[in-house]
């Protein structure tokens, strides 16, 4: 799935490689359904082949616009972290990056609503060190579990070798 390992730099490691939960399909999935249905349907209503071909080029229309093109983005966005960094990559035919090294990461926080909890998701929220704020990853599955994680390596990441908390 993500990010290649020739983009990996020295002594870099994927720790999580994740994309959004499937639950972002489930719309695409209805309208899919919805579609073909009333496609069906007026095709059995009318007698007039041109209008017929005209309701199927509407619901062809309609499912590569709010079906096949939803999936694509979201078969194509993939959250890494790595041992160095927070990798974001999405797009089907231009892509889009962004690339948090996580000795800027400030905090790492998580929301989750009553879907969300019954799905397993939520938005993993990730405040950095710049002027952009913070970065909100939206629908990551166990997003409990990656919050923790990243927490974990943040934590490694800021201990001094020589410091004493004693």
């Amino acid at each position: 799935m993500g990010i290649s390992q020739k983009l990996l730099t020295d002594g870099e490691s994927v720790v999580i490689d994740t994309r959004t939960h499937p639950k972002a399909l489930i719309g695409p999935g209805i309208v899919l359904v919805l579609t073909v249905v009333v496609a069906i349907l007026l095709d059995r209503l009318v007698d007039n082949g041109f209008v017929s071909l005209l309701v199927w080029i509407v619901a062809l229309v309609v499912v590569v616009w709010w079906c096949l093109r939803p999936f694509l983005d979201w078969l194509t966005s993939t959250y890494t972290i790595t041992s160095k960094r927070l990798i974001t990559r999405q797009g089907t035919i231009s892509r889009k990056g962004h690339d948090i090294p996580l000795m800027r990461i400030s905090d790492v926080a998580f929301d989750q609503g009553i879907v969300d909890r019954m799905l397993g998701c939520g938005t993993l929220v990730v405040s950095d060190a710049s002027t952009h704020g913070s970065v909100r990853l939206h629908d990551i599955p166990r997003v409990e579990s990656v919050q923790r994680t990243l927490s974990d390596l943040l934590g490694k990441l800021h201990e001094s070798p020589g410091s004493d908390d004693a």
